[in-house]
């Protein structure tokens, strides 16, 4: 995929951004960001629900060298296809042969895909939602799962190693920093152990380059956004 072509369909500090940062680290500022104005329930367009029918941010397509093309729709999957096919890059542990730790990195991968969606409940009901289908107990309920189960797996990991799988960046940090920057908003992982490791990742360049557009971020969602209409979880 040397000479592959990428077009990123984005909005600022949505998955997204995860996607972002791991094309900065692999091919500079070499590919085609669309920005998407979720707000503006943009990703409900005919011509987006094409590419995904789930109406989210990402969507990544990939162009080979010999015009073949793709899209796809699901983050994870994204960023461990990117890495692999970049191994010079050395951000993901090799396919073959099997090694713990490559199982290992594909574990915290999924699991930062998973714990995402944790956060996505949270956000939904404090600043997505219309206030008379807002749930508290969904929030308390996902804040304390996060707060007993998520947060005492990622410190231990955190206070053995500088980086989420060991002393060396990977792509999963992508995720699992991304998933952290989310949960601090909420006041979740408040722990020093959390704020040196967003302190080693944020110093990458590629980092800062995936959150420059950070401004065009919207936390609260305006009522009369069209978006709280169509929103379907």
């Amino acid at each position: 995929m040397r000479h592959a072509k990428f077009k990123l369909y984005h909005d600022a500090a949505l998955r997204s951004s995860r996607v972002k940062w791991l094309l900065h680290e692999i091919v500079g500022d070499n590919f085609i960001v669309e920005y998407i104005d979720t707000c503006a329930a943009q990703q409900y367009e005919p011509g987006y629900l094409a590419m995904n029918p789930s109406h989210g941010v990402p969507v990544l397509e990939i162009t080979l060298e010999n015009g073949q093309s793709m899209t796809m729709i699901e983050s994870a999957a994204m960023i461990t296809l990117l890495a692999d096919a970049f191994p010079e890059k050395g951000l993901a542990p090799a396919p073959g042969p099997f090694s713990f730790a490559r199982a290992d990195y594909l574990q915290i991968v999924h699991f930062g895909a998973s714990i995402d969606m944790m956060l996505w409940q949270i956000r939904i009901h404090e600043h997505v939602l219309a206030p008379a289908e807002r749930d508290a107990r969904t929030v308390l309920r996902y804040k304390m799962k996060f707060t007993t189960e998520v947060e005492p797996r990622l410190r231990r990991r955190l206070e053995r190693t500088s980086f989420i799988c060991g002393d060396r960046f990977s792509a999963a940090d992508c995720i699992i920093a991304h998933c952290i920057m989310w949960a601090q908003i909420y006041g979740l992982c408040p722990h020093d152990i959390f704020r040196q490791y967003m302190d080693r990742v944020s110093q990458r360049p590629a980092f800062g380059s995936a959150f420059s557009d950070v401004d065009r971020f919207v936390l609260d969602v305006p009522p009369e956004s069209p978006v709280v209409r169509l929103f379907a979880g």
